[in-house]
Protein backbone atom coordinates (compact mmCIF):
# COMPACT_ATOMS: atom_id res chain seq x y z
CA UNK A 1 0.00 0.00 0.00
CA UNK A 2 0.90 3.40 -0.78
CA UNK A 3 1.66 5.53 2.18
CA UNK A 4 0.93 9.05 1.25
CA UNK A 5 1.14 12.26 3.49
CA UNK A 6 -1.10 14.37 1.85
CA UNK A 7 -1.30 18.35 1.64
CA UNK A 8 -3.86 20.41 0.31
CA UNK A 9 -3.38 23.90 -0.89
CA UNK A 10 -6.08 26.07 -1.97
CA UNK A 11 -5.25 28.36 -4.52
CA UNK A 12 -7.80 31.44 -5.61
CA UNK A 13 -4.94 33.35 -8.15
CA UNK A 14 -4.51 30.69 -11.17
CA UNK A 15 -1.14 31.95 -12.31
CA UNK A 16 0.32 30.91 -8.73
CA UNK A 17 -0.90 27.13 -10.36
CA UNK A 18 -1.28 27.53 -13.87
CA UNK A 19 1.50 25.41 -14.89
CA UNK A 20 1.44 22.91 -12.44
CA UNK A 21 -2.43 22.10 -13.01
CA UNK A 22 -2.11 21.78 -16.95
CA UNK A 23 1.35 19.60 -16.46
CA UNK A 24 -1.20 17.69 -14.28
CA UNK A 25 -4.07 17.69 -16.62
CA UNK A 26 -1.88 16.32 -19.24
CA UNK A 27 -0.09 13.45 -17.61
CA UNK A 28 -3.57 12.22 -16.39
CA UNK A 29 -5.64 12.72 -19.63
CA UNK A 30 -2.54 11.13 -21.26
CA UNK A 31 -2.84 8.22 -18.94
CA UNK A 32 -6.13 7.75 -20.36
CA UNK A 33 -5.27 8.28 -24.37
CA UNK A 34 -7.52 11.38 -24.20
CA UNK A 35 -4.57 13.83 -25.64
CA UNK A 36 -4.69 13.03 -29.16
CA UNK A 37 -8.31 15.05 -29.33
CA UNK A 38 -8.43 18.57 -29.76
CA UNK A 39 -11.20 19.18 -26.80
CA UNK A 40 -8.54 17.66 -24.05
CA UNK A 41 -5.17 19.66 -25.63
CA UNK A 42 -2.91 21.23 -23.22
CA UNK A 43 -3.82 24.58 -24.91
CA UNK A 44 -7.31 24.18 -25.39
CA UNK A 45 -7.58 23.11 -21.31
CA UNK A 46 -5.78 26.17 -20.57
CA UNK A 47 -8.13 28.39 -21.97
CA UNK A 48 -10.82 26.55 -20.69
CA UNK A 49 -9.28 27.20 -16.98
CA UNK A 50 -7.84 31.37 -17.75
CA UNK A 51 -11.64 31.44 -18.63
CA UNK A 52 -13.18 29.51 -15.71
CA UNK A 53 -10.80 31.19 -13.24
CA UNK A 54 -11.50 34.82 -14.69
CA UNK A 55 -14.94 34.47 -12.91
CA UNK A 56 -15.35 35.43 -9.21
CA UNK A 57 -14.91 32.76 -6.54
CA UNK A 58 -12.98 30.29 -8.96
CA UNK A 59 -10.84 28.08 -6.59
CA UNK A 60 -8.78 25.32 -6.81
CA UNK A 61 -7.41 22.33 -4.48
CA UNK A 62 -4.02 20.68 -5.34
CA UNK A 63 -2.89 17.85 -3.37
CA UNK A 64 0.51 17.24 -2.29
CA UNK A 65 2.13 13.86 -0.95
CA UNK A 66 5.66 15.57 0.22
CA UNK A 67 6.41 18.36 -2.34
CA UNK A 68 5.05 16.43 -5.41
CA UNK A 69 1.48 17.10 -6.91
CA UNK A 70 -1.02 14.30 -6.86
CA UNK A 71 -3.97 15.87 -8.15
CA UNK A 72 -6.06 18.98 -8.70
CA UNK A 73 -9.80 20.02 -8.74
CA UNK A 74 -11.08 23.31 -9.16
CA UNK A 75 -14.69 24.95 -8.71
CA UNK A 76 -16.59 28.61 -9.48
CA UNK A 77 -19.91 29.81 -8.96
CA UNK A 78 -22.38 30.26 -11.74
CA UNK A 79 -22.94 33.78 -12.26
CA UNK A 80 -26.15 35.52 -13.59
CA UNK A 81 -24.37 36.00 -16.76
CA UNK A 82 -23.86 31.98 -17.01
CA UNK A 83 -23.26 29.91 -20.17
CA UNK A 84 -23.31 26.96 -18.04
CA UNK A 85 -27.01 25.95 -18.63
CA UNK A 86 -27.20 27.30 -22.77
CA UNK A 87 -26.35 23.68 -23.73
CA UNK A 88 -28.63 21.59 -22.51
CA UNK A 89 -29.63 18.72 -25.17
CA UNK A 90 -32.77 18.26 -21.93
CA UNK A 91 -34.84 21.19 -20.82
CA UNK A 92 -34.59 21.73 -17.38
CA UNK A 93 -37.98 22.98 -14.96
CA UNK A 94 -38.24 26.87 -15.01
CA UNK A 95 -36.13 28.54 -12.34
CA UNK A 96 -34.02 25.67 -11.54
CA UNK A 97 -31.00 27.62 -13.91
CA UNK A 98 -31.72 30.63 -12.37
CA UNK A 99 -28.61 31.86 -11.16
CA UNK A 100 -27.07 34.35 -9.09
CA UNK A 101 -23.40 33.77 -8.03
CA UNK A 102 -24.16 32.17 -4.85
CA UNK A 103 -26.88 29.15 -5.50
CA UNK A 104 -25.10 26.85 -7.58
CA UNK A 105 -21.17 25.87 -7.73
CA UNK A 106 -19.54 23.96 -11.15
CA UNK A 107 -17.13 21.50 -9.77
CA UNK A 108 -15.15 22.27 -13.45
CA UNK A 109 -12.06 19.27 -13.16
CA UNK A 110 -10.65 16.72 -10.81
CA UNK A 111 -7.50 14.89 -11.55
CA UNK A 112 -5.31 12.15 -9.74
CA UNK A 113 -2.32 10.77 -10.85
CA UNK A 114 -1.67 7.00 -11.43
CA UNK A 115 -0.21 6.12 -8.12
CA UNK A 116 -2.71 7.68 -6.05
CA UNK A 117 -5.80 6.61 -7.66
CA UNK A 118 -8.26 4.10 -6.41
CA UNK A 119 -7.17 5.37 -2.74
CA UNK A 120 -9.77 7.89 -2.05
CA UNK A 121 -7.64 10.64 -3.09
CA UNK A 122 -10.12 12.17 -5.38
CA UNK A 123 -12.88 12.17 -2.78
CA UNK A 124 -10.50 14.36 -0.18
CA UNK A 125 -9.65 16.76 -2.83
CA UNK A 126 -13.93 16.95 -4.08
CA UNK A 127 -14.94 17.27 -0.10
CA UNK A 128 -11.56 19.77 0.35
CA UNK A 129 -13.25 22.23 -2.11
CA UNK A 130 -16.67 22.15 -0.89
CA UNK A 131 -15.58 22.38 2.56
CA UNK A 132 -15.74 25.88 3.09
CA UNK A 133 -18.15 26.35 -0.22
CA UNK A 134 -21.32 28.34 1.26
CA UNK A 135 -23.52 27.29 -2.21
CA UNK A 136 -26.46 25.34 -1.93
CA UNK A 137 -26.06 23.08 -4.67
CA UNK A 138 -22.73 21.62 -6.67
CA UNK A 139 -23.28 20.76 -10.42
CA UNK A 140 -20.82 18.90 -12.70
CA UNK A 141 -20.72 17.37 -15.96
CA UNK A 142 -19.32 13.83 -16.84
CA UNK A 143 -18.27 11.89 -19.95
CA UNK A 144 -21.05 8.60 -19.11
CA UNK A 145 -18.32 6.65 -21.14
CA UNK A 146 -15.39 7.44 -19.04
CA UNK A 147 -13.93 4.30 -17.31
CA UNK A 148 -17.05 2.48 -19.13
CA UNK A 149 -19.44 4.16 -16.83
CA UNK A 150 -17.56 3.74 -13.51
CA UNK A 151 -16.31 7.66 -12.91
CA UNK A 152 -19.75 8.49 -13.13
CA UNK A 153 -20.98 5.99 -10.97
CA UNK A 154 -18.33 7.54 -8.56
CA UNK A 155 -20.15 10.49 -8.53
CA UNK A 156 -23.20 8.99 -7.92
CA UNK A 157 -21.96 7.39 -5.15
CA UNK A 158 -20.71 10.78 -3.67
CA UNK A 159 -24.50 12.12 -3.71
CA UNK A 160 -24.87 13.16 -7.39
CA UNK A 161 -27.22 12.67 -9.74
CA UNK A 162 -27.99 13.55 -13.37
CA UNK A 163 -30.24 15.70 -14.53
CA UNK A 164 -29.92 15.70 -18.49
CA UNK A 165 -27.38 16.19 -20.97
CA UNK A 166 -25.41 18.53 -22.61
CA UNK A 167 -22.29 19.11 -25.37
CA UNK A 168 -20.84 22.65 -24.19
CA UNK A 169 -18.40 22.02 -27.26
CA UNK A 170 -18.55 21.09 -30.80
CA UNK A 171 -15.41 18.50 -29.93
CA UNK A 172 -16.68 17.54 -26.40
CA UNK A 173 -18.23 14.89 -25.85
CA UNK A 174 -22.02 14.75 -24.60
CA UNK A 175 -21.42 14.98 -20.98
CA UNK A 176 -24.54 13.77 -18.44
CA UNK A 177 -25.40 16.91 -16.29
CA UNK A 178 -25.02 15.97 -12.44
CA UNK A 179 -26.32 17.78 -9.05
CA UNK A 180 -25.78 17.35 -6.05
CA UNK A 181 -28.16 18.94 -3.54
CA UNK A 182 -27.50 19.90 -0.91
CA UNK A 183 -23.65 20.87 -1.57
CA UNK A 184 -22.05 18.87 1.52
Amino acid sequence: MLETTLIFRHVTDVEEAHQIIVNLHVEVRGDFGLMDRPFNSPERFGERLTGHSSRPGWEAVIGYDGDEPIGFCYVVPLGPDTKWWSSMITPLPEGYVDEDGRRTLAFNEIVVRGPWRGKGVAKQLHDEVLGGRSEGRVTLLVNPQAGDGKVKAVYESWGYQQIGSQQPFSDSPVFSVMMKEPLK
